[in-house]
């Protein structure tokens, strides 16, 4: 068995959905490493990840409208305030969703669904430098 880690920073421009498959795809190909176990982590609070529809960019669309409906920005909503009114429902976000995922990889690829893609969500408003840890297991 063999691992490879690696870090992936990925500037965000604000709040959406940025698609990081082909980065993660070259990175995995380039491991040497035909079956195992990707992991990949977002070591952040305020952001998170999805496995999501990557043909239709409505869907991206109606998905950062649902979580804005459902964790506004809201001064009299939340006591947390100190790191601005966007930083609260960041975290509700992220809470919701996940920061880590986990993808099986054959022949050296990683196993997605037709029309999978795989996000950062970037919840805060404000451009972030933001890290996700890839991890790959396998022989």
């Amino acid at each position: 068995m063999r691992q490879a880690l690696h870090s992936l920073h990925i500037q965000t421009l604000g709040k959406g959905l940025i698609e990081i498959t082909a980065q993660l795809s070259a990175w995995t190909a380039g491991q040497n490493i035909a079956t195992g176990l990707l992991t990949i982590f977002c070591r952040h609070t305020s952001a998170s990840l999805l496995i999501q529809e990557n043909a239709d960019p409505d869907v991206l669309t109606d998905l950062e409208r649902f979580f804005e409906a459902i964790a506004p920005e809201d001064g009299k909503r939340y006591i947390h305030r100190s790191e601005g009114l966007d930083d609260m429902p960041a975290h509700i976000r992220a809470a919701l969703l996940q920061t880590q995922l986990s993808i099986p990889i054959a022949s050296g690829r990683m196993v997605l669904g037709t029309w999978q893609g795989i996000y950062l969500f970037e919840h805060r408003r404000a451009p972030h430098q933001r890290e996700i840890v890839l991890h790959l297991f396998g022989e």
